[in-house]
């Protein structure tokens, strides 16, 4: 049985869900518009502000498809009310990062600067300089987006040096014994 699959999907005041006859899933709310394709097997029924999701079969495709589509239409109810951040967090001598509109740039110890664009509906922000806030609707857009980032240099694990999360553990080496 799938727990997640079965749990209903609140939308809130303000959001409006649209379900057409090709099984297209459009969310529109005070943040921006999504839209995802679902499987037609997976009927989606909207009443009273709750949308519940029901599989025809209980075979081994159904399921995950089931548990799948309510959880990537949650998000995108999610997306368009709160929208979603992830934090990075830059560690070494002279590592730093500055938002411009949209543009990031990146100085971590390369000999040149590295740039990143902003997709559509994705914000770069720079509390301070070792900072960089990653934000927007589409939560899937936003995770690549902080991953590509991390990608530049990751974090070693001798002196912790490189872009993390904001919440990730790097597990420490001990250096060489002598």
């Amino acid at each position: 049985m799938s727990r997640i699959g079965n749990a209903p999907v609140k939308v809130p005041a303000g959001v409006t869900v649209t379900v057409d006859k090709q099984n297209l899933v459009t969310v529109k709310g005070p943040k921006g518009t999504l839209s995802q394709a679902v499987n037609a097997d997976i009927k989606i029924k909207q009443e009273d502000g709750v949308l519940t999701f029901t599989r025809p079969t209980d075979a081994k495709p159904h399921k995950a498809m089931h548990g799948l589509y309510r959880s990537l239409v949650n998000n995108m109810v999610v997306g368009v009310t709160d929208g979603y951040a992830k934090t990075l967090k830059l560690v070494g001598t002279g590592y730093r990062a500055a938002a411009e509109g949209t543009t990031l740039t990146i100085n971590i110890g390369f000999s040149h600067p590295v740039v990143f664009e902003a997709p559509e509906s994705i914000q770069f922000e720079t509390p301070d300089q070792t900072t960089i806030v990653v934000r927007g609707i589409n939560k899937q857009q936003v995770g690549n987006l902080a991953a590509d980032i991390r990608a530049i240099r990751k974090p070693e694990p001798y002196l912790g040096k490189g872009i993390r999360y904001v919440d990730e553990h790097i597990r420490r080496k001990e250096g060489k014994a002598g």
